[in-house]
């Protein structure tokens, strides 16, 4: 996997480039390790860890979106992984681990610290804290959306002088 060098790449082409590194990566860890899991359940299972039940409160804990949330959640039940149950209000389901859930947690905990682990020895190598950066990345822009910001840079090339702050 490589990246055209031709021109500088964006924004959204690094971050997806370098999601799909990570999630390739930890892919090829989990067969290794003999594990059928995917990585996109990682932030189901630390959101169910952390107490969190309803894909409402998924969402807010993982800052994922509700579609992506609904259809990882989705593809857990199917593997057996996650069940649903009924909280009595009609309207919403609790999520709970099942026994291969949780087995399959007892086998994920050591290679989450590795990771972990991983991601510390990344962040020392480029001399930047990775995770930090993007995560006041993302509360600005949860503040100011990036339609907002590109709204404003368009304002400011038409007339530079009239915008000035």
């Amino acid at each position: 996997m490589t990246m055209n060098t031709e021109r500088p790449p964006g924004l959204g082409e690094l971050l997806r480039y370098v999601g799909e590194l990570v999630d390739v990566g930890a892919s090829r860890r989990y067969r290794d390790l003999g594990l059928s899991y995917r990585p996109r359940y990682t932030p189901i299972l630390r959101a169910i860890l952390a107490g969190k039940t309803t894909v409402t409160e998924i969402v807010s804990h993982s800052r994922l979106t509700q579609g992506a949330v609904s259809q990882t959640v989705a593809l857990m039940v199917a593997d057996g992984i996650l069940a649903r149950e009924g909280t009595g209000d009609g309207r919403k389901s609790s999520l709970r681990l099942t026994e291969r859930g949780q087995a399959l947690l007892a086998s994920l905990r050591p290679h989450w610290q590795a990771t972990f682990a991983a991601i510390e020895a990344l962040e020392t190598e480029i001399g930047h804290p990775l995770r930090q950066i993007l995560a006041k990345a993302a509360d600005a822009l949860e503040r100011k959306g990036f339609a907002a910001r590109l709204e404003r840079a368009a304002i400011e090339q038409e007339s530079p002088a009239d915008h000035a702050d």
